[in-house]
């Protein structure tokens, strides 16, 4: 009793804190979101002028993170909307509309009069009823400097059938925030947490309001019980029956001294339960403690929900904070939470069956293989020395694949590459073996996803290396009934990333740069060439250690570890630890292996 009483005070002491602090921030952002309005009415007066729909066949979507990716409700079409682009000095905010048809493999950008001004860190969700509606709440805009943040609590709706945007005017909504959910109950559009960021305060929040799609009105709810802390970018799936929500992970920070934050990855899970009928409904927090393999502790992961609410998380990242750094171990896993059961499983691929019997007649014996194969139907199968592999059929015939790997000595070669992998989560990675590999999606965090006809489909994000942000535009596509292998949609281009411009935030450095390029005639240029040339100490891939005949991927590592070590160090600088370089190294090393 006296625990239980100690956390519902911090809770209630907590609640009042950001009380407090969502006062203090609303004063202090006044003036500067006032700014930024100026900004976004002159976006939306150039939008005013257009007064026709334009359709146009186009390219895949420009790289981005934190835009919002949707599966249509009427066709086998994907929505995106908005999201960021940052070059280390400018940010780009967008508010363009593309569809993305499945079975053609083709997008569409469609300019559609009076649209929403340019964000990020927002919320869609589609609905089937009118023809289908894309439904978007709040999110974030920045000033082209990154110094200023104006946070929209306005509510739009994309009437699809007929190809409109319509601002809804209801009051008594959330207030201003981005990083929040939002998912369709029943029918209404809940929405939790988020939060409000000035330049010199921030806020988080944990509460929860509703939409009603029959009378366009919001309602905030108070649940009893005790809610989750404050927090943004968590997971937010409704439970199939339409009797609640399930609210996991998320992130949140605290000032800790006048100039020193401190952030939260947040790991537990809450069930917002609704009870009683339509129009009189009681909410209630509860804690729920999920079986099965958790995630590790992550944020800025992706989430989409497919068949019989089944929930599917992709990547993220764990930062280490310091005093004065902070560094990110980016992933790209898949885990899935089964709404119904309360249970985990990590997503294994199985890949092909060529790669099954090669895997099986790399075990020990005609008795190991049947045993592997017994495992693989979902029966109980006899323990093997390193890992268990089991696929599990539900009810909707999704087919899952789980590895459960147990210590022991005399670990196989492909577990051991496996674990290189997972120390490299900086650039492409693939988890089989190097003679059959099968391509996944590079290590990210605010990567988009969505799941139609039981595909997860997977879209940029970005990844960093060091104090550059590369902004990803790829595209990946997995069948999660066969869990065999990703689609590649829109392939990465290794060499467009090496040219995504970066700039620093040094002006001094852009204005020599400037007057360099006046000052410099045809032999500077050649000269200027030649300087890149030998400054890139070796970057030429004639020039990297060659792969020997015969060699594997991990003798390939040992043999030249130094080498790709003091490349890294080179391209991340003095100041990145030891650790992120030798993860960085191993992960450039493995790249190249499988190039040639």
């Amino acid at each position: 009793m006296g625990k239980k009483g100690k956390n519902e005070k911090k809770v209630k002491g907590a609640e009042k804190t950001a009380a407090k602090m969502e006062k203090k921030v609303s004063k202090r952002s006044k003036r500067e979101e006032e700014d930024l309005e100026s900004l976004i009415a002159e976006f939306q007066s150039l939008d005013a002028k257009k007064t026709t729909v334009v359709e146009t066949t186009c390219p895949p979507p420009s790289p981005r993170l934190s835009a919002s990716l949707s599966a249509h409700p009427e066709k086998d079409e994907l929505i995106l909307f908005g999201g960021e682009f940052f070059n280390g000095k400018k940010t780009y905010l967008y508010n363009d509309l593309f569809f993305y048809n499945i079975k053609k493999n083709s997008w569409v950008k469609s300019e559609i009069p009076n649209p929403p001004p340019p964000r990020c860190a927002h919320q869609a969700v589609a609905v089937p009823q009118g023809g289908g509606q894309l439904w978007v709440f709040g999110g974030e805009f920045a000033s082209p400097n990154g110094e200023q943040f104006y946070h929209y609590k306005d509510l739009w709706v994309l009437h699809l059938a007929t190809n409109t945007w319509e601002n809804i005017k209801a009051t008594g909504g959330p207030s201003g925030r981005s990083g929040h959910r939002m998912v369709l109950s029943k029918r209404q559009l809940l929405v939790f947490g988020g939060f409000h960021e000035s330049t010199r305060d921030f806020i988080y929040y944990n509460d929860v309001y509703s939409f009603s799609l029959d009378t366009f009105s919001w309602s905030r709810l108070s649940p009893s019980g005790t809610s989750p802390l404050p927090r943004s970018a968590c997971q937010m799936t409704s439970v199939p029956d339409g009797s609640g929500v399930i609210i996991y992970g998320g992130y949140s920070k605290v000032r800790v001294k006048k100039d020193v934050e401190k952030g939260t990855i947040h790991s537990d899970m809450f069930l917002l339960k609704r009870d009683g009928k339509e129009g009189q409904e009681k909410w209630s927090w509860s804690r729920v403690s999920p079986s099965g393999s958790k995630p590790p502790p992550r944020s800025g992961f992706s989430m989409a929900v497919g068949a019989a609410g089944r929930a599917v998380l992709f990547g993220g990242v764990c930062d280490e904070e310091e005093e004065e750094t902070l560094e990110g171990d980016f992933y790209n896993d898949l885990y899935l939470y089964d709404t119904v059961k309360s249970r985990w499983f990590p997503g294994q691929l199985r890949g092909n069956k060529t790669e099954k019997k090669k895997r099986r007649r790399g075990k020990k014996g005609e008795a190991e293989g049947e045993g592997a194969e017994e495992q693989e139907a979902g029966e109980e199968a006899p323990q093997g020395p390193t890992e268990v592999v089991k696929e599990i059929v539900t009810e909707d015939g999704t087919v899952m694949t789980i590895k459960e790997v147990i210590p022991g000595a005399g670990q196989e070669e492909e577990e051991e590459e496996d674990e290189e992998e997972d120390d490299g989560k900086i650039t492409q990675i693939n988890t089989h073996s190097a003679s059959a590999p099968l391509v996944e999606p590079c290590p990210r965090s605010s990567a988009m996803s969505a799941v139609r006809q039981g595909k997860l489909f997977l879209y940029g994000g970005m990844f960093e290396v060091g104090n550059r942000q590369f902004t990803l535009s790829d595209f990946y596509c997995l069948d999660l009934h066969k869990m065999d292998q990703w689609e590649v949609l829109v392939e990465i281009d290794p060499k467009m990333q090496e040219m995504q411009e970066w700039l620093e935030e040094s002006d001094s450095e852009d204005e020599e740069e400037e007057e360099g390029e006046e000052a410099k005639g045809a032999e500077g240029e050649e000269d200027e060439e030649d300087s890149e040339e030998e400054s890139e100490d070796g970057e030429d891939e004639d020039e990297h250690p060659a792969v020997q005949e015969g060699e594997t991927v991990t003798d390939y590592q040992a043999r030249t570890e130094q080498y790709w070590t003091g490349l890294a160090r080179n391209n991340m600088g003095p100041d990145v630890k030891d650790k992120k370089v030798a993860k960085v190294a191993l992960a450039m090393a493995k790249v190249f292996y499988e190039d040639q």
